[in-house]
């Protein structure tokens, strides 16, 4: 009888296990055309959109039925490029690394810009995919030169990298003198590779300076981070701190979150300091258990909206938030990487539906619909943005290679 039962017992768990890799294989293949599916599209839809976009400039986004453009030196210009070669690495189609090899050109001497701290957004999510996918020496030139340019940014006496200069505007009558947004945290990116890909160390030195008094200062004890902190550059005091494009200076901005999460979790990919990885996965753990979380993860514009559940959507936030989290499960296991995962492709099936992907034709040749730029400015509200475009795919190439 005992033997029966072991037998029952035995057979049970093969069921469980045979059922377990068919629904593993089936959910791979779902994923599979899904993403096939998105680069087709993507190839389509930005082929719509090289043609409606001067070649003098960059796409920036698509409102009331009317491209809005940018020059070379606004904070996206890196990003249009940067998605023509992830669209380039998928399909292989020619015509697109050709396109993408146009922008690259408008972009060169971008890299003497030292008058903000986005070198590495315009960059290296640009030139930075160019080399990685060809190993031409001369994107790498262009990469460590604007990797130089940037380093002129860093205050050694606060041990950060200031974001803007103050001299005029909103930022002077409200009396800042040492402006840092938790966006650096993406452009120290650039850095850190430059120093892996030379002899020239200083460059990671900076990154990890400003990483560290980033996660001393720019954090709540829950891991939400504030927009922007004030430095005193000559002590490193630090003199104010608010969020700017959030809903106020105490609550946390989506796409914030996203740009911190994303930061530590590439810090930590370079360094393997588990300082940086304790700090992605505080963030995460804010972000994923947020009560303000929509079942489809898609998150509001902030978490903190009083106007949630009718606040707006921003996929920009969604797909940075998808990218950060398919690397932040390559450096964890069991339960928690397997959280992250499925939270990402939760996130990476909603972008691919009608309510976020936009028709073939429409949306200005942009794929995702619904990001916001800033409320407070009344700036870039519920219209296409490059950087959602950008960092959808990026998600997708990551899930890809990763997880299938």
């Amino acid at each position: 009888m005992k033997i029966l039962k072991y037998l029952l017992l035995l057979l049970s768990f093969y069921s469980l296990s045979v059922s377990a890799q068919k629904a593993n294989k089936k959910e791979k293949t779902v994923m599979k055309k899904m993403i096939q599916d998105n680069f087709v599209f993507a190839a389509k839809q930005y082929k719509y959109l090289e043609k409606a976009t001067p070649l003098d400039s960059m796409p920036r986004t698509f409102s009331n039925n009317k491209h809005i453009n940018s020059d070379v030196y606004w904070w996206c210009s890196g990003f249009y490029p940067g998605t023509l070669l992830y669209i380039y690495e998928y399909t292989k189609k020619p015509w697109v690394f050709e396109d993408a090899k146009k922008r690259l050109a408008i972009l060169d001497t971008v890299k003497y810009f030292t008058k903000n701290h986005d070198l590495g957004f315009m960059m290296f999510c640009s030139y930075g995919n160019a080399f990685r996918l060809t190993k031409n020496e001369e994107y790498k030139k262009v990469i460590l030169e604007s990797a130089k340019s940037l380093a002129t940014r860093y205050r050694p006496n606060a041990k950060v990298i200031q974001s803007w200069e103050i001299t005029d505007g909103g930022l002077r009558q409200k009396g800042f003198v040492g402006p840092v947004i938790i966006d650096n945290m993406m452009n120290i990116e650039m850095l850190e590779w430059a120093s892996q890909n030379s002899t020239d160390k200083s460059f990671a030195d900076i990154a990890r300076n400003h990483a560290n008094t980033t996660i001393k200062n720019h954090f709540r004890p829950d891991y939400s981070s504030y927009h922007v902190l004030d430095y005193d550059l000559n002590t490193g005091e630090v003199r104010k701190k608010v969020t700017a494009q959030g809903y106020s200076d105490s609550s946390s901005w989506s796409r914030g979150q996203g740009w911190a999460l994303y930061g530590y979790t590439m810090m930590y990919r370079f360094t393997k300091d588990p300082v940086y990885l304790n700090q992605a996965q505080g963030i995460a753990k804010f972000i994923l258990n947020h009560p303000n979380l929509p079942a489809d993860k898609i998150p509001y514009w902030d978490f903190d909206d009083p106007k949630i559940p009718d606040a707006l959507r921003d996929v920009s936030a969604a797909s940075v938030f998808a990218s950060a989290l398919l690397e932040l499960g390559q450096y964890t296991s069991g339960k928690e990487k397997q959280n992250y995962v499925d939270v990402a492709k939760i996130i990476l099936k909603s972008l691919s539906s009608p309510k976020y992907r936009a028709q073939l034709g429409s949306n200005g040749g942009f794929l995702l619909k619904h990001s916001v730029g800033s409320i407070p400015h009344k700036s870039e509200i519920d219209v296409p943005l490059t950087y959602a475009d950008y960092y959808f795919l990026e998600a997708l190439l990551r899930y890809k290679d990763w997880y299938l």
